[in-house]
């Protein structure tokens, strides 16, 4: 098929899932009675399907007993761990809205999204590393700014226990009344977008949701109760427990939770270890893993498959990924959190070039178009513009926020993405840039995405990301942050400018080059450029630049 203008849509034979999360992980319970579900390999603690289904369901008798009721909101902040996933299916069974919380929040960030949410019940970490979660939580409660929040659980505490019991008196007849008279289309999860700019909005997402979306994902990777996923992505975020956990628990696959947070080495060492046959990552958990010590003497002979997401996948990242982690069939998803997440997807049958150049194409049952951003008009093949999805994945909306709404969805339910993308005309899409993220110097529009792709192929650089910073003349200029490979002899700006010249065009050229050990990332893995542009104007003396007016 070749498309005469940048839209499709995902015609299937697979119908939509109809069921809630609580009766679809009751489903996969009862079809696979001996699978293993979950794994944390930092605990050692292990359950089958019934045994997860049993903890969530007296967890789930916990909360009603605790008086949490439908539409509730029920707040989770903490990093990966069992606790977590048997809440998230806990909350599905209540009625009750899971609000997940960053676990990189301290006490001004909790306290806005427990104030807007209105959460009542916070289950929480008591700590992690150098963060004590406990203080910052009563800190928060004490100032009286969450007038909803009633209560605090602590995970690993005599106060998950307490939980736990707490539902012994409740029937089961009761939850199974309660869970029937959910609907699919009911709200049950609020995640906050990462923040890069301004307050985070709570994007609110239906059973119908993200359900269907790890089904659909775990469809096209061929997920069966034979797969073991590695999942060292944050569960906070939709790549954990959508992409990760949903997907897994509607074909019977097995999560495995490497550590709380991210570690290459430990990650690994799981994949080893537990014979996982899928991986996932953000692209700077891939680079980090190429890079470890014990990489070379790992077995990853049991991956086939796996996914890269959540930024922007450097092609050369994707290649070694395929060719020297077993990961023939690896997939890119591109998507956002208020589409559930994933709008495209590569398949496993793809060529090479499709499943390192592109971020795949639509989704079943899903539409995707490329418009132009001034008019909205649908732009042809090969145009750049912003990248828009309809279907299913769409979310209800932002949590008591009906204007900022109003701005993402237009009046025919289309998401507007803010991506910048082409669509080719075999309907798979490459994306080329944040709308904000274009940098035009002198006239000329410039794609960082398209920089940063030709700077990986530099035998020195590990990972680059490009910015814009502001220049009197031109209006801005491309500065590079660079983080080397180890053993480099070190890279300035005459060594990157002698290796693009004559291989980009002038204008693509980087006139700054900053070498650094990591980026300011938020905890998903995302770089916060506006945070870099920020540095860079003042590492460069740019504040004149920066502060000219402009029409």
């Amino acid at each position: 098929m070749t498309l005469t203008t940048s839209y499709t849509h995902g015609t299937s034979d697979v119908a939509l899932l109809d069921d809630t999360i609580g009766a679809n992980l009751a489903a996969t319970a009862a079809r696979f009675p001996d699978s293993e579900a979950l794994v944390e390999v930092a605990t050692g603690r292990r359950w089958t399907y019934p045994q997860l289904h049993g903890w969530a369901r007296t967890v789930a008798k916990g909360l009603m007993a605790r008086g949490v009721t439908a539409g509730d909101r029920v707040g989770i902040w903490s990093p990966n761990c069992a606790e977590w996933m048997a809440l998230q299916y806990a909350t599905a069974m209540t009625g009750a809205v899971l609000v997940n919380l960053n676990p990189a929040y301290r006490t001004s960030e909790l306290a806005y999204a427990l104030r807007q949410s209105g959460v009542r019940l916070l289950v929480s970490a008591t700590r992690i590393k150098t963060s004590d979660y406990r203080a910052m939580a009563e800190e928060v409660a004490a100032a009286g700014e969450t007038p909803a929040l009633s209560e605090m659980v602590w995970i690993g505490d005599q106060s998950w226990a307490d939980l736990e019991a707490a539902g012994a008196d409740i029937e089961d007849a009761a939850l199974d009344a309660r869970s029937a008279e959910l609907s699919c289309d009911d709200p049950i999860n609020i995640q906050y977008t990462s923040g890069t700019t301004g307050f985070p909005k709570g994007a609110t997402l239906s059973h119908h949701n993200i359900l269907n979306n790890g089904y659909f994902i775990g469809e096209l990777l061929g997920y069966g109760p034979s797969d073991r996923i590695c999942v060292p992505v944050p569960f906070y975020h939709c790549f954990g427990m959508v992409i990760g956990n949903l997907a897994a628990t509607s074909h019977g696959s097995c999560i495995v939770v490497p550590a709380p947070l991210f570690d290459a080495g430990a990650t690994l060492a799981a994949v080893e270890a537990e014979r996982c046959t899928s991986l996932y990552g953000v692209p700077t958990m891939f680079i980090a893993e190429l890079a470890h010590p014990s990489f070379a003497d790992r077995d990853f002979s049991s991956l086939r498959t796996g996914v890269m997401a959540g930024s922007p996948c450097p092609v050369e990242v994707m290649k070694r990924v395929i060719a020297e982690m077993h990961m023939g069939e690896v997939a890119i998803c591109y998507g956002m959190t208020e589409t559930s997440p994933v709008s495209t997807q590569t398949r496993v049958d793809d060529d090479v070039e499709r499943r390192t150049g592109t971020v795949g194409r639509v989704l079943p049952h899903l539409e995707v178009k490329v418009v132009d951003p001034a008019t909205g008009r649908t732009v042809a093949p090969g145009t750049p513009g912003e990248l828009c999805t309809r279907g299913y994945s769409v979310m209800l909306g932002y949590w008591d926020e009906p204007d900022k709404t109003a701005e993402a969805i237009d009046a025919a339910r289309w998401m507007h993405t803010g991506d910048l993308a082409v669509m080719r005309e075999d309907g798979y899409v490459n994306i080329v840039g944040r709308i904000k993220d274009l940098v035009i110097r002198g006239g000329e529009n410039i794609y960082p995405r398209e920089v940063e792709e030709f700077l990986y192929t530099h035998p020195d650089i590990e990972d680059v990301q490009v910015i814009g910073v502001p220049d009197e003349r031109y209006g801005e200029e491309l500065m590079a942050w660079v983080r080397l490979r180890p053993g480099s002899g070190g890279l300035d700006v005459a060594a990157v400018r002698e290796f693009c010249d004559g291989r980009i065009a002038r204008h693509k050229i980087p006139r700054y080059v900053h070498v650094v050990e990591e980026f300011p990332m938020t905890v998903t893995g995302k770089v916060r450029k506006v945070e870099m542009r920020e540095i860079s104007i003042g590492l460069l003396g740019l504040e004149s630049a920066a502060n000219l007016t402009t029409a």
